[in-house]
């Protein structure tokens, strides 16, 4: 949020980032393949989607909220963000009295920097959240005002939006609005709302005479000790520009349930090998293609995603990490024993295997994405 009596980049802003905060590319889960080659697995589950999409919706709901906004980079990631994209669409149907809409993050982001006062609830993915809370605090004067809370179903932790700032540590020019706006959070959280409201207002007149940290002026600026005096002076007082803030007693935690998932059809269809290779795409080709055996085809290579094999371009750059496509003949499913057997005729091949990955039909639809340009 934005206020009349703090310098920023934009007025009138007044809106609320909801992220999902346990999985996508923040699950950690992180390999050095080749001497080249590093990867990031990116996880999102259905009910991580649900889960965080349906409480964004109660939250506009339960705060008078009229919009809600979901970014997705769907457009590459079909997948994986195509999941959250149709968990919102799915949702949305339940909230016929909000307005959503869905926009590419990248576009996204730079509206909400530009233009945030279209925005009213924005939810999305972990790491985009990430980077969008912190476009939306600067943008409304400075990272350090805002405040977050992580919403677990047994338990929720509070903070500022920001991280640590080891940089300026020790230096008494941290702004300790976004921790006081995270212990706002917790007090409404936990049913104390008159408590919440007497430090919100103090906070808002400590704003309004004037007392700002070195993120917000770089004149006479307050240290932090300064400020918080200044907002520990003002308790029991009220804003005078705005209207005061009046939280709720005993406001009751938003219950959010995921649904069962649905059953469907799983099928082995075959596998992607991934292989260490400092050779050509040819002979890797040639190679894999006298081991692949009578119930497996291998269909493409891929370097770094791009088609290589077959009729892959001379220009691709490659690195020394291969995904190498292996599918059932005929379209026909596959038992895992002959994938383990593939595996064993490439390591006799001379191959060096990296790690695998199942490829998938559900109801009949594949689990797996193409090769760029293929």
């Amino acid at each position: 949020m934005s206020y009349d009596c703090v310098p920023s980049l934009q007025r009138g802003v007044d809106l609320v980032v909801v992220r999902e905060n346990e999985e996508d590319l923040y699950a950690g889960i992180e390999h050095r393949q080749t001497p080249e080659t590093y990867q990031c697995l990116k996880l999102v589950t259905r009910a991580g989607c649900e889960r965080i999409v349906r409480y964004a919706f109660a939250y506009a709901r339960a705060n008078g909220r009229s919009k809600v906004t979901c970014m997705t980079k769907d457009n590459i990631m079909k997948l994986t963000d195509g999941l959250f994209h149709r968990t919102f669409d799915e949702v949305a149907r339940e909230y016929p009295e909000l307005k959503t809409e869905h926009q590419i993050i990248d576009i996204g982001a730079a509206r909400l920097a530009t233009r945030p006062q279209s925005y009213d609830v924005v939810v999305t993915l972990n790491l985009y959240g990430d980077i969008l809370s912190d476009i939306a605090a600067e943008v409304s004067g400075s990272v350090g005002m805002g405040g977050s809370a992580n919403i677990g179903a047994q338990a929720a932790m509070f903070e500022a939006v920001h991280g640590s700032a080891p940089d300026i540590a020790g230096k008494g020019c941290a702004n300790p609005s976004g921790m006081l706006q995270s212990a706002v959070q917790l007090l409404v959280h936990v049913g104390l709302g008159r408590h919440a409201s007497r430090i919100h207002n103090a906070w808002l007149r400590t704003l309004e005479q004037g007392v700002l940290t070195a993120d917000l002026r770089t004149a006479r600026a307050a240290s932090t000790l300064e400020f918080t005096d200044a907002v520990i002076a003002n308790l029991g007082t009220l804003p005078q520009g705005r209207a005061p803030v009046e939280w709720a007693d005993e406001t009751k935690p938003l219950a959010v349930e995921v649904r069962p998932a649905r059953a469907e059809l799983r099928e082995r269809v075959g596998m992607d090998v991934f292989l260490f290779h400092a050779g050509s795409t040819e002979a890797l080709a040639t190679q894999l293609l006298h081991v692949a055996g009578p119930a497996l085809e291998l269909t493409m290579i891929t370097n770094r995603g791009v088609k290589v094999w077959p009729a892959g371009h001379r220009e691709t750059v490659c690195t020394d990490h291969w995904r190498c496509r292996f599918l059932a003949r005929g379209g026909a499913s596959v038992e895992f024993t002959e994938l383990h057997a593939l595996l064993g005729r490439i390591a006799t091949s001379g191959g060096d295997v990296l790690k695998t990955e199942g490829l998938f039909r559900f109801d009949g639809q594949p689990g797996f994405s193409a090769g760029q340009g293929a």
